[in-house]
């Protein structure tokens, strides 16, 4: 009998939730490198999402659970929630199934915008009350929230809406004026100014997402004086968390060199 000797460690397994620019960015790193294996999820809201490395699967797990069980089959080692910070649903689900599983969780969540000098921003808990808060007055509003939320603007008919959206909102809003635009940022600064210009734009409706990608609007309303309704984001789950990319490679890295190695016997 030989002795069992020690071996090089497998790559270790990473799930990314999450279609953001953040994830995509950290999937395009760890598909680089040989000590990762990648896989990620998407929530299939999107109808055509960009193109990502490592293996993609949308559509969820069946909640916490089915995510629990999805990470103990594929022997998963570490789960990255790399989700829209307004994804409270996956995010909780996340942090209790890494709990379940016993895997390694960390959130990689951008910061939020912070309010400047002549911003006009009033804050919103969510989304309804955003709509009411742009008061009963007709405005000209432009609408920057996902497709699946825009329903809300169905309980103030009276404003015209211009909404913009990655994917079609069908079946259209049922209200007397609205206009669409189908687009993906990210959307530089003077065009956002000429958008809000030219369509006298005087009520901009949006999530606190944070990111430069759709930060110019925010940029423009405040040049121009023109009102944001913002919606606060929702409460996260308190797991560890970082602020960028590279702060996840970081744990990563140190996640993997704690792994001993493997140990092969003959």
């Amino acid at each position: 009998m030989i002795a069992p000797s020690p071996s090089r460690s497998e790559p270790l397994r990473v799930l990314i939730l999450g279609g953001t620019g953040e994830a995509r960015d950290l999937a395009t790193v760890l598909a680089g490198r040989p000590e990762f294996t990648l896989s990620l999820s998407l929530a299939g809201r999107t109808r055509n999402p960009l193109d990502l490395p490592g293996a993609v699967r949308s559509g969820g797990f069946g909640g916490a659970d089915g995510l629990a069980a999805h990470l103990r089959e594929a022997r998963i080692d570490a789960l990255i929630d790399a989700t829209h910070p307004f994804a409270a649903i996956i995010s909780a689900n996340a942090a209790r199934a890494a709990e379940r599983a016993s895997v390694p969780l960390l959130a990689l969540a951008r910061p939020c915008w912070e309010q400047m000098p002549g911003d006009r921003w009033t804050p919103a808990a969510d989304i309804p009350e955003a709509v009411a808060r742009l008061g009963v007055t007709p405005r000209q509003v432009l609408v920057a929230l996902g497709r699946n939320e825009v329903r809300a603007l169905e309980a103030a008919p009276q404003h015209h809406y211009l909404v913009r959206s990655i994917d079609p909102v069908e079946p259209p809003l049922a209200v007397p004026d609205a206009r669409y635009i189908t687009a993906r940022g990210p959307f530089p600064h003077e065009d956002e100014r000429t958008l809000l210009i030219t369509n006298r734009i005087d009520a901009v409706l949006s999530k606190n997402s944070g990111g430069p990608a759709t930060y110019g609007k925010i940029a423009a309303a405040r040049e121009l004086g023109i009102e944001v309704v913002m919606v606060q984001r929702p409460p996260r789950p308190k797991v560890e968390t970082v602020g960028s990319v590279a702060e996840v490679i970081v744990w990563l890295e140190r996640l993997a060199h704690q792994r001993p190695p493997l140990r092969r016997g003959v």
